[in-house]
C-alpha cells in the first residue's frame, strides 16, 4: 500500500508519519518511510537546491522540473520496487504537493502540470492520501514556534500559502475515495489517534 502525507507548511504531517511508522511495525508490517523532494541520493541533491534560501530567484517552472526530477527517481528507484515486494510506503509529500504549491499557489496551468506529473510518476497514484489541514497563518506560526528550519518554500507570502491550502481542499473534494482530511489544528495525540484509526481501517485491521 502506498500512503502519502500531504498538507500546508506547519500542518504536522511529518510528525504524524513518524508516529504512525512504529505502530504499523508492531503489527508485523514491512514499512518504508520516504520523503519528497529527496528519498534517494540523487533526490537529496536536488532537494538541497530547491530548499536553499540562496536560490530565491528560482522560477516556478524551474522549481516544478526539479521536483519532478526528484520524484521520477524516487518512484523508479524506491517506491515501485518496494510495492512490488509487498511493503507499505509512507511518503512525506508526493505529486499532490506540486499541484498544490505550483498549480494553485503559483497559479500555473494545472492541466499541463497534471500531464507532467503523470509523466514523472509513470501514472502511479497513492492508495490513500492523508491531508493535514490547518489555517495557513496557524501553520506558519507553528513552524516558527517549533524552531523548524525556515526554507525557501516557507518564505512565500501568506496569500500564497492560503492558495495552497485551498488547492489541497479542492483536490480532496475531487477525489474523496483517496483523500482523508485530518483536522491538524489539534493536539498531536488527538491527530495521532485519528491517523492510526484511518490507516488501520484502510488496511482492514482492528
Amino acid at each position: 500500500m502506498f500512503i502519502t502525507f500531504e498538507g500546508p507548511d506547519g500542518s504536522g504531517k511529518t510528525t504524524q508519519l513518524n508516529g504512525l511508522m512504529p505502530v504499523l511495525e508492531k503489527q508485523g508490517l514491512d514499512v518504508i518511510r520516504t520523503r519528497e523532494p529527496g528519498g534517494t541520493e540523487i533526490g537529496d541533491q536536488i532537494r538541497s537546491v530547491i530548499m536553499d534560501m540562496k536560490n530565491k530567484s528560482m522560477t516556478p517552472r524551474a522549481e516544478i522540473l526539479l521536483f519532478c526530477a526528484s520524484r521520477a527517481q524516487l518512484v523508479e528507484e524506491l517506491i515501485r520496487p518496494s510495492l512490488a515486494a509487498g511493503k507499505i510506503i509512507l511518503c512525506d509529500r508526493y505529486a499532490d504537493s506540486t499541484m498544490a504549491y505550483q498549480g494553485y499557489g503559483h497559479g500555473l496551468d494545472r492541466e499541463a502540470l497534471g500531464q507532467l506529473l503523470h509523466f514523472a510518476t509513470g501514472g502511479l497514484k497513492p492508495d490513500l492520501t492523508l491531508l493535514f489541514d490547518i489555517p495557513s497563518e496557524a501553520g506558519l506560526r507553528r513552524r516558527l514556534s517549533n524552531h523548524e528550519e525556515w526554507n525557501r518554500m516557507d518564505d512565500y507570502a501568506l496569500q500564497f500559502h492560503e492558495r495552497v491550502r485551498n488547492g489541497y481542499l479542492e483536490m480532496a473534494a475531487a477525489e474523496p475515495d483517496r483523500y482523508v482530511i485530518i483536522n491538524a489544528d489539534r493536539s498531536k495525540e488527538e491527530i495521532h489517534k485519528e491517523v492510526v484509526l484511518t490507516v488501520m481501517r484502510k488496511l482492514n485491521r482492528s
